[in-house]
């Protein structure tokens, strides 16, 4: 699979279940870094919402000053490092955690402009991976020329002390629950399962679960930021990575240069309306590979209609429900499963002509290459392990906003609205939506506007027919920040930047490379 396509596939799991002007200097100080972070206390305190905790700057002066000891670690032209952060902000002088980070050094030639940070989101995507596979290779070359390329993998994702849940086979069998529920019986299973994920959790990560926050990896970002000796934050943030940025802008506003938030999600939204909105945009997305397939020659979904297309696929996830289809290993094709790879081929339009195959196949009794897309989506390798992906995903959701629903009655009461979001995916939505019910660690953050008052000009990303992150959410993301100018893409897929527009990327290399947003309501093809 192509790696950009795989990056993209994995940039936003469902968020039920489970991308101006930068100083750069040789050195920030410590009395910099300190001050950056009395502001952003001041600000969350005066109501703004994002970590409105008592921090003590003086007792962060350890980790702002510390040096980063820089090695080779097997990816020619890259170097990475480990960053310490306190587990818990609060209390600073308690335990430390080890936050994993790599770098590309600019290349040139032309100015250096200090460092481009780069987050693909998840939450649970690890940014060192996309880094060293897609962006410090991938981007402009311009890019790669002025800046020096750098990721840190966030608390609890990857490299950076990561939440384990559940075993390989253990996984396995969670993916397999029926998210669609018919009876009181299956209703319980399903409720059982999520618990049980939850208290795997709870036995393997306890220690960090409470501070897996957004807001305490956007304090972590700032840390970085220092160390990397730059007085401002360059930032390319995708999918989640938007609101890691946009949570960033917020606490430090003086500290915030020049921010690309490319597939964004809104703030302010409780989770049920998140999800809602998301189930709502895979709808958009899979009419929008509807339209397409009715065109094709192979469309195994019919040729009349959108309508016809939609109304086979969802017999079909019935069928499935009914009698799993082999795939050539012990985990048969149900419904779960098919749902979830149909899903990740919503992501990127170049996988649709695998998806019809893959249906096409299925159809006839072979579940192996819809099975693989789901693998994709999940992480899963060839021997049955499963990379942290789901477990940071509803480690960092679940302790980011209180749960959308408080039991499988208030899903039941909810299900029409989801159905009507999405005949095809809204009761599998709505019911995913329960995991953070049973989540053993109280939700610290809930739902605000972010306005970052302060920050450069900030440019957010939209594009029309998104899955994952539909296109009002940038909308509104753009509208909250003082500083927001919106940029949007006509067209399908998740995010934008670097997927192909030529529009897209100018003016985006022109903002990270010159300083200057594109005109606020600029749109692309």
């Amino acid at each position: 699979m192509d790696t950009r396509r795989l990056f993209r596939i994995t940039a936003t799991a469902f968020v039920a279940a489970g991308l101006l002007i930068s100083g750069c200097s040789s050195g920030s100080s410590s009395s910099e870094a300190s001050t950056s972070n009395a502001d952003a206390d001041a600000d969350a305190d005066a109501g703004s919402g994002a970590g409105a905790v008592s921090i003590d700057p003086a007792a962060l002066k350890k980790y702002y000053d510390q040096k980063l000891k820089w090695r080779a670690c097997g990816v020619p032209g890259f170097e990475c490092a480990t960053m310490r952060a306190p587990l818990d902000y609060t209390k600073p002088d308690g335990t430390q955690i080890d936050l994993a980070v790599s770098r590309k050094k600019a290349t040139g030639p032309g100015k250096r402009l200090g460092s481009l940070m780069v987050n693909p989101g998840g939450p649970g995507g690890s940014a060192i991976g996309y880094l060293q596979a897609y962006a410090g290779i991938g981007y402009p070359a311009q890019v790669r020329a002025q800046y020096d390329m750098v990721a840190i993998d966030p608390r609890g994702v990857a490299r950076s002390e990561p939440v384990e849940c559940l075993t390989g086979k253990e996984m396995d069998a969670y993916t397999q629950v029926d998210q669609t529920p018919d009876d009181q019986a299956e209703t319980a299973k399903l409720a059982a399962s999520f618990k049980k994920f939850a208290q795997g959790c709870e036995k393997r990560s306890g220690a960090i679960l409470p501070h897996v926050s957004t807001v305490e990896a956007a304090r972590d970002m700032d840390i970085f930021r220092t160390a990397l000796g730059d007085q401002k934050l360059s930032y390319v943030g995708a999918s989640y990575g938007t609101f890691l940025g946009a949570t960033y802008a917020e606490l430090f506003p003086k500290s915030t240069g020049r921010l690309v938030l490319d597939g964004a999600m809104d703030p302010s939204l409780p989770a049920r309306e998140l999800n809602r909105d998301q189930t709502a945009g895979f709808e958009t997305a899979f009419r929008s590979f509807a339209e397409d397939c009715v065109k094709q020659s192979d469309c195994p979904l019919g040729t009349k209609s959108v309508a016809d297309v939609s109304n086979r696929m969802k017999t079909f996830f019935t069928t499935l429900d009914a009698k799993p289809v082999p795939t050539g290993e012990s985990r048969p094709l149900g419904e779960s499963l098919a749902t979830t790879g149909v899903i990740a081929a919503m992501y990127d339009e170049s996988a649709w002509p695998q998806l019809r195959q893959a249906l096409a196949d299925a159809m006839k009794g072979d579940g192996a290459a819809l099975l693989s897309l789901a693998d994709s989506y999940y992480e899963r390798d060839s021997e049955g392990s499963y990379a942290n992906l789901m477990y940071a995903n509803s480690a960092v959701n679940c302790l980011d906003l209180p749960p959308a629903f408080s039991g499988p009655e208030e899903v039941t009461k909810a299900l029409p609205s989801f159905e009507q979001a999405s005949p095809v995916f809204g009761k599998g939505l709505a019911w995913a939506s329960l995991n953070c019910t049973y989540w053993p660690t109280k939700a610290t953050g809930s739902p605000h506007r972010i306005e970052a008052k302060g920050a450069a000009p900030i440019v957010v990303v939209g594009t029309t027919r998104d899955p994952a992150t539909p296109y009002k959410w940038a909308q509104s993301l753009a509208a909250q920040l003082s500083t927001g100018t919106l940029l949007t893409y006509n067209g399908d897929g998740h995010t934008a930047y670097g997927r192909g527009s030529d529009c897209i990327d100018t003016a985006i290399n022109a903002y990270l490379l010159e300083g200057t947003p594109p005109k606020d309501g600029k749109k692309c093809s």
